[in-house]
């Protein structure tokens, strides 16, 4: 694990707007550091992937949520092999989270 306080319950305190709004933040440092720092680009994939499984297995969120969380990871994914099947960018999801980010931060 590399967000190990977040899985002492952290994470579980979170909203749903803020579990997603923090995967955009790793998202959009996977964008940043793809072709200039691998080391930089890994730890950020590595921590997105993380948070993704762990926003899926919060027992909060219903179907329908986890289905959407599930098919933005799928996206994800696409974007770090090129986008060659849904020609998905990581500023693309870096957008549509950014969206949850600020709800969150509304909400406070």
């Amino acid at each position: 694990m590399l967000h190990k306080e977040l899985t002492n319950g952290r994470w579980g305190a979170l909203s749903l707007a803020e579990q997603l709004g923090n995967i955009g933040s790793e998202v959009g440092r996977t964008g940043k550091w793809n072709n200039k720092n691998e080391t930089s680009f890994s730890g950020a994939r590595d921590r997105a992937f993380e948070l993704f499984d762990l926003t899926l297995s919060d027992p909060r969120w219903n179907r329908a949520q986890k289905t959407e969380i599930a098919r933005a990871k799928e996206l994800f994914s696409d974007s770090l092999s090129g986008g060659t099947l849904y020609h998905s960018t990581t500023q693309d999801l870096e957008k549509y989270f950014m969206q949850f980010a600020m709800i969150a931060r509304n909400s406070r």
